[in-house]
């Protein structure tokens, strides 16, 4: 597989060690769908990003890159980035999907440091509860609105609301969520979890234009169902 690394920080633990292990020993596949809702279920697929045909697309937060594999195994796009700063998860991508290089490029890096170092350079940039979840905000944005061509597609997905009820942020404000070093100690990681206006209000900051926010419900609703918020906007032309 075709591979970048442009960012490590080695004394950090990778809080994202454990994240998708299990499903990777057991499921090698691509797959067959491409699902922007919290439960991976239902709801709108690859249409929101349009015709990718001969384009060059950017994964953000990419994990196992399994989004990007189908994009780059059912479509035609020039080239998909799938971006981590995981050590892990970079590592889970590249044994997973090593056989479709070189349209498939496994980048480890942290996205704004990434989106920073390559301005003017991709189509479209998209993001499944990766980075847009778990990069300040005010970081990220105007590094993507940078990455992209004029006219180029960002759209995201991210929560609508915390997972077990309580309402998103009214401001760019995040949360500190549990989680485990690769030895299992507990440890915590940082989640933005802002609602429709404040999204609109910071892709407007930075340029963006023909900003949407969508909110799609969970088809099943349980105690760990989420609202989806499917963020679409385009760089000036």
């Amino acid at each position: 597989m075709t591979t970048t690394s442009l960012h490590t920080q080695a004394a950090v633990p990778d809080v994202w060690h454990h994240y998708g292990r299990a499903r990777a020993d057991t499921d090698r596949t691509v797959p067959g769908t491409f699902h922007w809702v919290w439960a991976q279920n239902g709801g709108p697929e690859v249409e929101v990003l349009g015709d990718i045909t001969s384009l060059v697309v950017a994964d953000l937060g990419a994990g196992a890159a399994r989004h990007a594999a189908h994009l780059v195994t059912h479509y035609a796009p020039a080239r998909v980035d799938a971006i981590d700063a995981s050590p892990a998860q970079y590592a889970m991508a590249c044994d997973l999907y090593g056989h479709l290089a070189p349209r498939l490029r496994t980048v480890h890096a942290d996205a704004t440091d990434h989106l920073d170092a390559h301005p003017d350079e991709y189509d479209v940039l998209y993001s499944v509860f990766g980075s847009l979840d778990f990069v300040d905000p005010r970081r990220l944005l105007p590094a993507a609105a940078r990455a992209l061509r004029p006219g180029g597609l960002l759209a995201a997905s991210t929560l609508g609301q915390y997972l077990g009820g309580a309402p998103a942020e009214p401001d760019v404000h995040h949360a500190d969520i549990p989680a485990r070093t690769p030895d299992g100690a507990p440890a915590t990681m940082r989640r933005w979890v802002l609602q429709e206006t404040v999204w609109t209000k910071l892709l407007d900051e930075v340029g963006f234009t023909k900003i949407s926010v969508d909110r799609l419900p969970p088809a099943v609703p349980s105690a760990r169902a989420a609202d989806t918020l499917l963020v679409r906007a385009y760089r000036q032309p």
